[in-house]
Protein backbone atom coordinates (compact mmCIF):
# COMPACT_ATOMS: atom_id res chain seq x y z
CA UNK A 1 0.00 0.00 0.00
CA UNK A 2 1.32 3.44 -0.87
CA UNK A 3 2.71 5.43 2.06
CA UNK A 4 0.85 8.61 1.04
CA UNK A 5 -2.61 7.00 1.08
CA UNK A 6 -4.81 7.85 4.06
CA UNK A 7 -6.37 4.85 5.82
CA UNK A 8 -8.83 4.07 8.62
CA UNK A 9 -7.51 1.42 11.00
CA UNK A 10 -8.58 -0.46 14.10
CA UNK A 11 -6.35 -2.13 16.67
CA UNK A 12 -8.02 -5.25 18.06
CA UNK A 13 -7.15 -7.72 20.84
CA UNK A 14 -8.86 -11.12 21.02
CA UNK A 15 -8.92 -14.30 23.01
CA UNK A 16 -9.13 -17.09 20.44
CA UNK A 17 -10.06 -20.39 22.10
CA UNK A 18 -10.30 -22.50 18.91
CA UNK A 19 -7.53 -21.79 16.40
CA UNK A 20 -8.80 -24.12 13.68
CA UNK A 21 -12.29 -22.57 13.64
CA UNK A 22 -10.76 -19.07 13.79
CA UNK A 23 -8.50 -19.96 10.84
CA UNK A 24 -11.63 -20.89 8.87
CA UNK A 25 -13.18 -17.53 9.78
CA UNK A 26 -10.07 -15.75 8.48
CA UNK A 27 -10.12 -17.82 5.27
CA UNK A 28 -13.75 -16.81 4.66
CA UNK A 29 -13.43 -13.12 5.52
CA UNK A 30 -10.12 -12.26 3.84
CA UNK A 31 -11.44 -12.33 0.25
CA UNK A 32 -14.24 -9.96 1.31
CA UNK A 33 -11.73 -7.72 3.10
CA UNK A 34 -9.36 -7.65 0.13
CA UNK A 35 -12.22 -6.95 -2.32
CA UNK A 36 -12.90 -3.60 -0.60
CA UNK A 37 -9.21 -2.63 -0.33
CA UNK A 38 -8.69 -3.76 3.26
CA UNK A 39 -5.86 -5.81 4.73
CA UNK A 40 -4.15 -6.78 7.97
CA UNK A 41 -1.29 -4.33 8.47
CA UNK A 42 -0.03 -6.20 11.55
CA UNK A 43 -1.14 -9.57 12.93
CA UNK A 44 0.29 -11.29 16.02
CA UNK A 45 -0.21 -14.38 18.14
CA UNK A 46 0.93 -13.51 21.67
CA UNK A 47 1.71 -15.67 24.67
CA UNK A 48 1.79 -13.21 27.54
CA UNK A 49 0.06 -9.95 28.44
CA UNK A 50 2.28 -7.58 30.44
CA UNK A 51 -0.21 -4.78 31.11
CA UNK A 52 -3.55 -4.46 32.83
CA UNK A 53 -6.54 -5.78 30.95
CA UNK A 54 -7.72 -9.22 29.94
CA UNK A 55 -4.76 -11.57 30.52
CA UNK A 56 -6.28 -14.17 28.18
CA UNK A 57 -5.67 -12.07 25.05
CA UNK A 58 -3.69 -14.16 22.57
CA UNK A 59 -4.20 -12.36 19.24
CA UNK A 60 -3.57 -8.71 18.39
CA UNK A 61 -3.92 -7.15 14.96
CA UNK A 62 -4.33 -3.92 13.03
CA UNK A 63 -6.88 -4.11 10.24
CA UNK A 64 -6.68 -1.34 7.66
CA UNK A 65 -9.44 0.06 5.43
CA UNK A 66 -9.46 2.78 2.76
CA UNK A 67 -11.76 4.86 5.01
CA UNK A 68 -14.39 4.51 7.76
CA UNK A 69 -17.41 4.21 5.42
CA UNK A 70 -15.67 1.30 3.67
CA UNK A 71 -15.00 -0.33 7.06
CA UNK A 72 -18.69 0.05 7.94
CA UNK A 73 -19.71 -1.55 4.61
CA UNK A 74 -17.33 -4.45 5.27
CA UNK A 75 -18.73 -5.20 8.73
CA UNK A 76 -22.31 -4.97 7.36
CA UNK A 77 -21.65 -7.17 4.32
CA UNK A 78 -24.03 -10.18 4.40
CA UNK A 79 -21.26 -12.66 3.48
CA UNK A 80 -19.02 -11.25 6.21
CA UNK A 81 -21.83 -11.46 8.75
CA UNK A 82 -22.45 -15.11 7.79
CA UNK A 83 -18.75 -16.00 8.21
CA UNK A 84 -18.63 -14.16 11.52
CA UNK A 85 -21.74 -15.88 12.90
CA UNK A 86 -20.56 -19.32 11.84
CA UNK A 87 -16.85 -19.18 12.67
CA UNK A 88 -15.81 -16.08 14.65
CA UNK A 89 -18.49 -16.40 17.32
CA UNK A 90 -17.61 -20.09 17.74
CA UNK A 91 -13.88 -19.48 18.17
CA UNK A 92 -13.43 -16.18 20.03
CA UNK A 93 -14.19 -15.69 23.74
CA UNK A 94 -13.29 -12.02 24.07
CA UNK A 95 -12.93 -9.07 21.69
CA UNK A 96 -11.54 -5.65 22.55
CA UNK A 97 -11.29 -2.85 20.01
CA UNK A 98 -8.34 -1.05 21.56
CA UNK A 99 -8.27 1.91 19.16
CA UNK A 100 -9.71 3.23 15.92
CA UNK A 101 -7.94 6.01 14.06
CA UNK A 102 -7.26 7.62 10.69
CA UNK A 103 -3.78 7.66 9.20
CA UNK A 104 -3.12 10.84 7.20
CA UNK A 105 -2.24 10.54 3.54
Amino acid sequence: MAANTSRHEILVALHVHDDSVYDEYRARMKPILHSIGGYFRRDFRISESLAEGDPSVNRVFIISFPDKPTMDRFFNDPDYKKARAEFFDASVSHTDTVAAYDLPG
